[in-house]
């Protein structure tokens, strides 16, 4: 009982795509926790400026909404080729706890 594995060597050219690749990907993500961070800070920024409570809250709701949809984006991989239906069901997921928030808050505050 043999075990045949079939070794695939790759050429200089693919090494050197995978290779550029790698790069662009580090680099988009460096980017993003730089992005990140930046949203932060603003955010802390904005509570101990001591700005009224009603520009506060949803500038702050905001970035970390905008914060949320970056990270599943670019730290989950839903960029890369093949997670079209995990990205299908988290942003269908998503949108339903958005509605049902929404919905709740119509009842209660209409």
């Amino acid at each position: 009982m043999a075990h045949d594995i079939e070794i695939i060597e790759k050429t200089p050219a693919e090494y050197a795509y995978k290779k550029r690749r790698s790069d662009r990907l580090m680099r988009s993500q460096l980017m993003m926790f730089a992005l990140m961070i930046f949203m932060t800070l603003i955010s802390f920024a904005a509570v101990q400026a001591g700005f009224s409570a009603y520009f506060v809250i949803p500038v702050v709701l905001l970035l970390a909404a905008v914060q949320v949809g970056l990270q599943l984006y670019y730290f989950m991989h839903m960029s890369e080729k093949g997670h079209g239906l995990v990205a299908f069901f988290m942003y269908g997921g998503i949108l339903i706890a958005f509605l049902t928030v929404l919905t709740f808050v119509t009842i209660i505050w209409w």
